[in-house]
Protein backbone atom coordinates (compact mmCIF):
# COMPACT_ATOMS: atom_id res chain seq x y z
CA UNK A 1 0.00 0.00 0.00
CA UNK A 2 1.42 3.36 -1.08
CA UNK A 3 1.32 6.00 1.64
CA UNK A 4 1.42 9.79 1.46
CA UNK A 5 2.63 11.62 4.57
CA UNK A 6 1.87 15.23 5.50
CA UNK A 7 3.44 17.15 8.39
CA UNK A 8 1.90 20.28 9.86
CA UNK A 9 -0.31 21.39 12.71
CA UNK A 10 -3.39 19.14 12.59
CA UNK A 11 -6.84 19.86 14.00
CA UNK A 12 -9.91 17.66 13.85
CA UNK A 13 -13.12 17.23 15.82
CA UNK A 14 -13.94 13.88 17.37
CA UNK A 15 -17.32 14.60 18.98
CA UNK A 16 -19.71 17.43 19.72
CA UNK A 17 -17.52 20.30 21.02
CA UNK A 18 -14.48 18.00 21.35
CA UNK A 19 -11.30 18.63 19.41
CA UNK A 20 -7.94 16.91 18.95
CA UNK A 21 -4.97 19.12 18.08
CA UNK A 22 -1.40 18.20 17.20
CA UNK A 23 0.88 21.23 17.11
CA UNK A 24 3.42 19.21 15.12
CA UNK A 25 1.49 16.34 13.62
CA UNK A 26 1.65 13.81 10.82
CA UNK A 27 -1.24 12.65 8.66
CA UNK A 28 -0.91 9.41 6.70
CA UNK A 29 -3.16 8.87 3.68
CA UNK A 30 -3.59 5.86 1.40
CA UNK A 31 -2.33 7.16 -1.94
CA UNK A 32 -4.72 4.93 -3.89
CA UNK A 33 -8.00 5.43 -2.01
CA UNK A 34 -7.42 8.79 -0.34
CA UNK A 35 -8.52 7.33 2.99
CA UNK A 36 -6.81 8.53 6.17
CA UNK A 37 -4.57 5.80 7.53
CA UNK A 38 -3.32 7.43 10.73
CA UNK A 39 -2.81 10.75 12.50
CA UNK A 40 -0.67 11.64 15.49
CA UNK A 41 2.28 13.52 16.95
CA UNK A 42 5.27 13.76 14.64
CA UNK A 43 7.67 12.80 17.42
CA UNK A 44 5.89 9.44 17.75
CA UNK A 45 5.58 8.72 14.03
CA UNK A 46 8.63 10.02 12.15
CA UNK A 47 10.86 7.09 13.07
CA UNK A 48 8.30 4.65 11.61
CA UNK A 49 8.22 6.38 8.22
CA UNK A 50 11.64 5.42 6.91
CA UNK A 51 11.64 5.69 3.12
CA UNK A 52 8.40 7.67 2.93
CA UNK A 53 8.65 11.25 1.72
CA UNK A 54 6.98 13.65 4.15
CA UNK A 55 5.38 16.77 2.66
CA UNK A 56 5.78 19.57 5.19
CA UNK A 57 3.51 22.61 5.53
CA UNK A 58 4.90 25.17 7.96
CA UNK A 59 2.60 27.71 9.60
CA UNK A 60 -0.43 25.86 8.26
CA UNK A 61 -3.24 23.81 9.79
CA UNK A 62 -4.50 20.58 8.24
CA UNK A 63 -8.13 19.79 9.07
CA UNK A 64 -11.02 17.85 7.52
CA UNK A 65 -12.88 19.29 4.56
CA UNK A 66 -16.21 20.92 5.29
CA UNK A 67 -19.53 19.24 4.46
CA UNK A 68 -22.54 21.24 3.28
CA UNK A 69 -25.86 19.43 3.79
CA UNK A 70 -28.16 21.68 1.76
CA UNK A 71 -27.25 23.69 -1.32
CA UNK A 72 -28.70 24.37 -4.79
CA UNK A 73 -26.14 24.27 -7.59
CA UNK A 74 -28.49 25.92 -10.13
CA UNK A 75 -28.93 28.97 -7.90
CA UNK A 76 -25.45 30.46 -8.00
CA UNK A 77 -26.70 33.35 -10.14
CA UNK A 78 -29.52 34.31 -7.76
CA UNK A 79 -27.38 34.85 -4.66
CA UNK A 80 -28.38 38.19 -3.08
CA UNK A 81 -31.55 38.53 -5.19
CA UNK A 82 -33.27 40.69 -2.63
CA UNK A 83 -36.62 42.10 -1.60
CA UNK A 84 -38.74 38.94 -1.40
CA UNK A 85 -39.63 36.19 1.02
CA UNK A 86 -39.60 32.52 0.12
CA UNK A 87 -42.54 31.92 -2.22
CA UNK A 88 -42.19 35.16 -4.20
CA UNK A 89 -38.41 34.68 -4.29
CA UNK A 90 -38.88 31.27 -5.91
CA UNK A 91 -41.32 32.59 -8.50
CA UNK A 92 -39.45 35.79 -9.35
CA UNK A 93 -35.83 34.64 -9.25
CA UNK A 94 -35.27 30.91 -8.86
CA UNK A 95 -37.72 29.33 -11.27
CA UNK A 96 -36.79 31.58 -14.23
CA UNK A 97 -33.11 30.79 -13.62
CA UNK A 98 -33.65 27.04 -13.36
CA UNK A 99 -35.38 26.96 -16.77
CA UNK A 100 -31.94 27.45 -18.35
CA UNK A 101 -30.71 24.09 -17.06
CA UNK A 102 -32.47 22.13 -19.76
CA UNK A 103 -29.39 23.01 -21.84
CA UNK A 104 -26.68 20.43 -20.96
CA UNK A 105 -23.85 22.83 -21.87
CA UNK A 106 -25.22 25.54 -19.59
CA UNK A 107 -25.71 23.00 -16.81
CA UNK A 108 -22.16 21.69 -17.24
CA UNK A 109 -20.63 25.16 -17.16
CA UNK A 110 -22.54 26.04 -14.00
CA UNK A 111 -21.72 22.73 -12.32
CA UNK A 112 -18.01 23.23 -12.91
CA UNK A 113 -18.12 26.77 -11.54
CA UNK A 114 -20.17 25.63 -8.54
CA UNK A 115 -17.82 22.79 -7.61
CA UNK A 116 -14.77 25.03 -7.94
CA UNK A 117 -16.40 27.56 -5.61
CA UNK A 118 -17.13 24.85 -3.05
CA UNK A 119 -13.52 23.66 -3.10
CA UNK A 120 -12.18 27.23 -2.87
CA UNK A 121 -14.20 27.56 0.35
CA UNK A 122 -12.93 24.31 1.83
CA UNK A 123 -16.08 22.26 1.17
CA UNK A 124 -15.30 18.80 -0.16
CA UNK A 125 -18.71 17.09 0.19
CA UNK A 126 -22.27 18.35 -0.19
CA UNK A 127 -25.92 17.37 -0.44
CA UNK A 128 -27.04 19.16 -3.58
CA UNK A 129 -30.28 20.01 -5.36
CA UNK A 130 -30.26 19.76 -9.14
CA UNK A 131 -33.21 20.92 -11.24
CA UNK A 132 -36.21 19.13 -12.67
CA UNK A 133 -34.16 18.34 -15.79
CA UNK A 134 -32.34 15.00 -15.79
CA UNK A 135 -29.63 16.58 -17.95
CA UNK A 136 -28.73 18.97 -15.14
CA UNK A 137 -28.04 16.12 -12.73
CA UNK A 138 -26.00 14.15 -15.26
CA UNK A 139 -23.92 17.29 -15.86
CA UNK A 140 -23.38 17.77 -12.14
CA UNK A 141 -22.30 14.20 -11.46
CA UNK A 142 -19.97 14.24 -14.47
CA UNK A 143 -18.27 17.39 -13.17
CA UNK A 144 -18.00 15.94 -9.67
CA UNK A 145 -16.60 12.64 -10.94
CA UNK A 146 -13.86 14.53 -12.79
CA UNK A 147 -12.78 16.05 -9.46
CA UNK A 148 -13.33 12.85 -7.46
CA UNK A 149 -15.42 14.79 -4.94
CA UNK A 150 -18.00 13.12 -2.72
CA UNK A 151 -21.32 14.60 -3.80
CA UNK A 152 -24.92 13.58 -3.20
CA UNK A 153 -27.35 15.06 -5.71
CA UNK A 154 -30.83 14.51 -7.05
CA UNK A 155 -33.25 15.53 -9.78
CA UNK A 156 -35.99 17.80 -8.45
CA UNK A 157 -39.42 16.16 -8.52
CA UNK A 158 -41.96 18.93 -9.16
CA UNK A 159 -45.28 18.53 -10.95
CA UNK A 160 -47.30 21.60 -9.89
CA UNK A 161 -47.16 25.24 -8.74
CA UNK A 162 -44.19 26.03 -10.97
CA UNK A 163 -43.83 27.31 -14.57
CA UNK A 164 -44.99 24.82 -17.19
CA UNK A 165 -41.48 24.41 -18.51
CA UNK A 166 -40.23 23.37 -15.07
CA UNK A 167 -42.92 20.83 -14.24
CA UNK A 168 -42.46 17.12 -14.80
CA UNK A 169 -45.19 14.54 -14.29
CA UNK A 170 -45.56 11.70 -11.83
CA UNK A 171 -44.27 8.94 -14.11
CA UNK A 172 -41.50 10.87 -15.87
CA UNK A 173 -40.08 12.09 -12.56
CA UNK A 174 -40.08 8.53 -11.25
CA UNK A 175 -38.47 7.13 -14.40
CA UNK A 176 -35.83 9.86 -14.64
CA UNK A 177 -34.96 9.51 -10.96
CA UNK A 178 -34.61 5.74 -11.24
CA UNK A 179 -32.41 6.09 -14.32
CA UNK A 180 -30.16 8.52 -12.45
CA UNK A 181 -29.98 6.19 -9.46
CA UNK A 182 -28.97 3.31 -11.73
CA UNK A 183 -26.32 5.43 -13.44
CA UNK A 184 -24.83 7.38 -10.54
CA UNK A 185 -25.61 6.01 -7.08
CA UNK A 186 -22.42 4.36 -5.87
CA UNK A 187 -20.60 5.24 -9.10
CA UNK A 188 -17.19 6.17 -7.72
CA UNK A 189 -17.81 8.71 -4.96
CA UNK A 190 -21.19 9.88 -6.28
CA UNK A 191 -24.44 9.17 -4.40
CA UNK A 192 -28.08 9.91 -5.14
CA UNK A 193 -30.81 11.68 -3.18
CA UNK A 194 -34.50 11.38 -4.02
CA UNK A 195 -35.47 15.06 -4.25
CA UNK A 196 -39.08 16.23 -4.10
CA UNK A 197 -38.63 20.01 -3.95
CA UNK A 198 -41.26 20.48 -1.24
CA UNK A 199 -44.87 19.54 -0.60
CA UNK A 200 -46.22 22.59 -2.42
CA UNK A 201 -44.74 21.55 -5.77
CA UNK A 202 -45.58 17.84 -5.62
CA UNK A 203 -48.97 16.17 -5.65
CA UNK A 204 -49.65 13.33 -3.27
CA UNK A 205 -49.19 10.93 -6.18
CA UNK A 206 -45.70 12.25 -6.83
CA UNK A 207 -44.73 12.12 -3.16
CA UNK A 208 -45.95 8.52 -3.10
CA UNK A 209 -43.63 7.75 -6.02
CA UNK A 210 -40.76 9.42 -4.14
CA UNK A 211 -41.43 7.05 -1.25
CA UNK A 212 -41.45 4.15 -3.69
CA UNK A 213 -38.02 5.16 -5.01
CA UNK A 214 -36.65 5.16 -1.47
CA UNK A 215 -38.17 1.76 -0.73
CA UNK A 216 -36.93 0.23 -3.99
CA UNK A 217 -33.38 1.58 -3.69
CA UNK A 218 -31.92 0.96 -0.22
CA UNK A 219 -29.05 3.31 0.52
CA UNK A 220 -30.28 6.33 -1.41
CA UNK A 221 -30.80 9.59 0.45
CA UNK A 222 -33.86 11.85 0.55
CA UNK A 223 -33.75 15.64 0.64
CA UNK A 224 -36.52 18.22 0.70
CA UNK A 225 -37.64 21.41 2.46
CA UNK A 226 -39.68 21.62 5.65
CA UNK A 227 -41.35 24.44 7.60
CA UNK A 228 -39.10 27.21 6.34
CA UNK A 229 -41.63 30.03 6.07
CA UNK A 230 -45.04 30.67 7.63
CA UNK A 231 -46.76 31.39 4.31
CA UNK A 232 -45.31 28.15 2.94
CA UNK A 233 -46.70 26.20 5.92
CA UNK A 234 -50.16 27.73 5.44
CA UNK A 235 -50.14 26.79 1.75
CA UNK A 236 -49.18 23.20 2.56
CA UNK A 237 -52.11 23.04 4.97
CA UNK A 238 -54.45 24.16 2.18
CA UNK A 239 -53.08 21.53 -0.18
CA UNK A 240 -53.10 18.65 2.33
CA UNK A 241 -55.93 19.43 4.79
CA UNK A 242 -56.20 15.76 5.74
CA UNK A 243 -52.68 15.72 7.21
CA UNK A 244 -52.00 16.91 10.77
CA UNK A 245 -48.85 18.90 9.93
CA UNK A 246 -46.35 19.73 7.21
CA UNK A 247 -44.06 16.97 8.47
CA UNK A 248 -46.98 14.54 8.52
CA UNK A 249 -47.36 15.02 4.75
CA UNK A 250 -43.87 13.60 4.24
CA UNK A 251 -44.36 10.96 6.92
CA UNK A 252 -47.55 9.72 5.25
CA UNK A 253 -45.67 9.05 2.01
CA UNK A 254 -42.73 7.26 3.63
CA UNK A 255 -40.14 10.01 3.29
CA UNK A 256 -38.80 10.03 6.86
CA UNK A 257 -35.80 7.94 7.85
CA UNK A 258 -32.14 7.86 8.78
CA UNK A 259 -31.06 9.05 5.31
CA UNK A 260 -33.66 11.83 5.11
CA UNK A 261 -32.51 15.44 5.43
CA UNK A 262 -35.09 18.20 5.85
CA UNK A 263 -33.82 21.69 5.14
CA UNK A 264 -34.76 24.49 7.54
CA UNK A 265 -37.28 23.22 10.14
CA UNK A 266 -37.64 26.75 11.48
CA UNK A 267 -41.27 26.43 12.60
CA UNK A 268 -41.76 23.04 14.28
CA UNK A 269 -43.74 21.88 17.29
CA UNK A 270 -43.16 19.19 19.91
CA UNK A 271 -44.92 16.53 17.83
CA UNK A 272 -42.66 17.28 14.86
CA UNK A 273 -39.48 17.13 16.92
CA UNK A 274 -40.50 13.82 18.47
CA UNK A 275 -41.31 12.27 15.10
CA UNK A 276 -38.05 13.43 13.55
CA UNK A 277 -36.18 11.92 16.49
CA UNK A 278 -38.11 8.63 16.36
CA UNK A 279 -37.34 8.12 12.68
CA UNK A 280 -33.70 9.23 12.81
CA UNK A 281 -34.43 12.01 10.31
CA UNK A 282 -32.27 15.12 10.41
CA UNK A 283 -32.71 18.87 9.98
CA UNK A 284 -30.34 21.01 7.96
CA UNK A 285 -29.93 24.39 9.67
CA UNK A 286 -29.52 27.12 7.02
CA UNK A 287 -28.73 30.35 8.88
CA UNK A 288 -27.77 32.75 6.09
CA UNK A 289 -30.82 31.97 3.96
CA UNK A 290 -33.19 32.05 6.93
CA UNK A 291 -31.94 35.56 7.68
CA UNK A 292 -31.77 36.76 4.06
CA UNK A 293 -35.31 35.60 3.24
CA UNK A 294 -36.72 36.59 6.63
CA UNK A 295 -37.91 33.05 7.33
CA UNK A 296 -37.25 32.98 11.07
CA UNK A 297 -34.74 31.87 13.68
CA UNK A 298 -33.94 28.17 13.94
CA UNK A 299 -34.09 26.73 17.47
CA UNK A 300 -30.98 24.57 17.84
CA UNK A 301 -31.56 24.04 21.56
CA UNK A 302 -35.06 22.64 21.00
CA UNK A 303 -33.70 20.21 18.42
CA UNK A 304 -31.04 19.05 20.86
CA UNK A 305 -33.62 18.73 23.66
CA UNK A 306 -35.61 16.28 21.53
CA UNK A 307 -32.48 14.46 20.31
CA UNK A 308 -33.03 15.48 16.69
CA UNK A 309 -29.95 15.31 14.50
CA UNK A 310 -28.98 18.72 13.14
CA UNK A 311 -26.47 19.58 10.44
CA UNK A 312 -25.61 23.01 9.06
CA UNK A 313 -25.69 24.26 5.49
CA UNK A 314 -25.19 27.29 3.26
CA UNK A 315 -28.40 26.91 1.19
CA UNK A 316 -26.93 28.83 -1.74
CA UNK A 317 -28.65 30.67 -3.46
CA UNK A 318 -31.12 31.76 -0.73
CA UNK A 319 -27.99 31.57 1.39
CA UNK A 320 -25.52 34.33 0.68
CA UNK A 321 -22.13 32.60 0.87
CA UNK A 322 -20.42 29.36 -0.15
CA UNK A 323 -18.32 29.66 3.02
CA UNK A 324 -19.18 27.31 5.86
CA UNK A 325 -17.18 29.61 8.14
CA UNK A 326 -19.43 32.54 7.29
CA UNK A 327 -22.46 30.27 7.66
CA UNK A 328 -21.44 29.29 11.18
CA UNK A 329 -20.77 32.94 11.97
CA UNK A 330 -24.46 33.63 11.26
CA UNK A 331 -25.50 30.45 13.07
CA UNK A 332 -23.79 31.74 16.21
CA UNK A 333 -25.79 34.97 16.05
CA UNK A 334 -29.09 33.16 15.56
CA UNK A 335 -28.33 30.91 18.51
CA UNK A 336 -27.54 33.96 20.65
CA UNK A 337 -30.95 35.42 19.77
CA UNK A 338 -32.51 32.10 20.83
CA UNK A 339 -30.63 32.13 24.18
CA UNK A 340 -28.24 29.37 23.18
CA UNK A 341 -24.47 29.78 23.06
CA UNK A 342 -22.90 27.91 20.13
CA UNK A 343 -19.40 26.82 21.16
CA UNK A 344 -16.78 27.30 18.43
CA UNK A 345 -15.69 23.67 18.79
CA UNK A 346 -19.29 22.54 18.40
CA UNK A 347 -19.57 24.67 15.25
CA UNK A 348 -16.46 23.10 13.70
CA UNK A 349 -17.68 19.63 14.67
CA UNK A 350 -21.03 20.33 12.99
CA UNK A 351 -19.47 21.32 9.68
CA UNK A 352 -17.11 18.32 9.61
CA UNK A 353 -17.76 15.01 11.38
CA UNK A 354 -21.16 16.08 12.69
CA UNK A 355 -22.48 16.82 9.22
CA UNK A 356 -20.98 13.57 7.96
CA UNK A 357 -22.89 11.59 10.57
CA UNK A 358 -26.21 13.18 9.67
Amino acid sequence: MAIKAFRSSILHFTDDAQAQFFDDGILLVDADTGLVNAVGDAKDMVAKLDGIEIQQYENKIIMPGFIDTHIHYPQVDVIASYGEQLLDWLNNYTFPTELQFKDPEFASETANFFLDELLKNGTTSALVFGTVFKESVDAFFEASAQRNTRMICGKVMMNRHAPDGLCDDVQSSFDDSQALIDQWHGNGRQLYAVTPRFAITSTGEQLEKAGELIKNNPGVYMQTHLSENKAEIAFVKELFPERSSYLDVYDHYGLLGERSVFAHGVHLDEVDYKRLSETGSSISFCPTSNLFLGSGLFDLQASKDFNVQVSVATDVGGGTSFSMLQTLNEAYKICQLKDYSLDARQAFYMMTLGNAKT
